[in-house]
């Protein structure tokens, strides 16, 4: 049972979700999904549990040869999918005959696709995880990204079903079109920006950046401001105000380093000397994975409890229930 690769795209990698769970201590971050919303639905389409592993690809997709039958979904990233030359849709679950290629190529809508097959891709365990942590080389195929010729194995499967389709309103909104709207909390530094500079973080346009991968989202916008606890402290917390002895980062922080902020991945560092005065919760992450270089930002502060209440929605969309009988919409 195995899928082999013609080609591995930009970067293509093995995931599951929620990933690398209680190794951060360790130095190795969760890793997963960035948009955890389309990568569990792909798994739901498919008859897998949510969190399977499965294929997260960006930007540019793979081609890859079948050599036995499967099942698959694609969700997320319209990337002009083809399967033997015919178009393949997005957000639904599809036969593949032994033999066939399947082809993506660079995304026209989006920034990530996700591929699920039926059975999940049976990559060894590392830390408990299938994720694929590429910096630190380990979990997915091989510690990295697809490369030609490799073999992804599948797991066997029996309740695989083609043409199955969701509900509406099961997915993800469609996309912006270069103009997105980010949840924020306030935290855990915020008290280290004074209000002028807390307002102009809201109400400006912040740029994603070509320089931002899984590790980080490298922001452009105005410069920040600081209270005075950032510009009178002790020594040992460094000479900028954005430095503070090191501390924990949490994951979708947005790590002030000097004046430009980075919303730190899924494949982040575990801890550092700059503050973070905001932190995007993981209920928007998946506008975050859909984004493009040179794509702005528009950021909204929402309450812990709010942020909680829409990770639930969203958890509760990600079941076989949203699942359209019949397999129509």
């Amino acid at each position: 049972m195995a899928i082999t690769v013609i080609k591995g795209g930009l970067e293509t990698t093995v995931q599951d979700y929620p990933g690398r769970k209680g190794a951060f201590g360790m130095g190795f971050p969760p890793s997963g999904p960035i948009d955890h919303w389309s990568f569990r639905l792909a798994n739901v389409l498919v008859g897998n549990a949510p969190g399977a592993a499965a294929l997260e690809c960006a930007f540019i997709g793979p081609t890859l040869c079948f050599e036995q039958d499967a099942v698959i979904a694609l969700t997320g990233a319209d990337m002009r999918a083809t399967l033997d030359g015919d178009p393949v849709p997005l957000w639904q679950s599809i036969d593949v005959i032994a033999g066939q290629t399947l082809a993506l190529a660079s995304a026209v809508t989006g920034a990530r696709t996700y591929i699920a097959f039926a059975g999940g891709i049976d990559v060894p365990l590392f830390l408990d995880s299938r994720a694929t942590f590429v910096i630190g080389a380990c979990g997915g195929l091989d510690g990295a990204a697809l490369k030609e010729g490799q073999s992804i194995p599948l797991d066997s499967v029996s309740n695989a079903a083609p043409g199955r389709r969701l509900k509406e309103g099961a997915r993800p909104p469609p996309l912006s079109g270069g103009a997105w709207e980010i949840e924020v909390v306030a935290g855990p530094n915020d008290d280290w920006i004074d209000e002028a500079g807390r307002r102009r973080f809201l109400e400006s346009d912040w740029k994603l950046s070509p320089k931002s991968n899984r590790v980080g989202f490298r922001l452009e916008g105005p410069e920040w401001t600081f209270t005075e606890k950032a510009t009178n402290k002790a020594p040992e917390n460094g000479e900028h105000p954005s430095n503070v002895i090191d501390h924990g980062y949490p994951i979708g922080a947005i790590n002030l380093c000097g004046q430009t902020p980075i919303i730190l991945m899924v494949d982040t560092l575990t801890l550092g000397g700059f503050i973070n005065p905001y932190t995007v919760p993981t209920c928007a992450w998946w506008k975050l994975g859909q984004s493009r270089p040179n794509e702005t930002y528009r950021f909204r502060q929402v309450s812990v409890v709010e942020a909680q209440a829409e990770r639930r929605r969203i958890a509760a969309l990600c079941t076989a229930d949203s699942l359209a009988p019949g397999g129509s919409p």
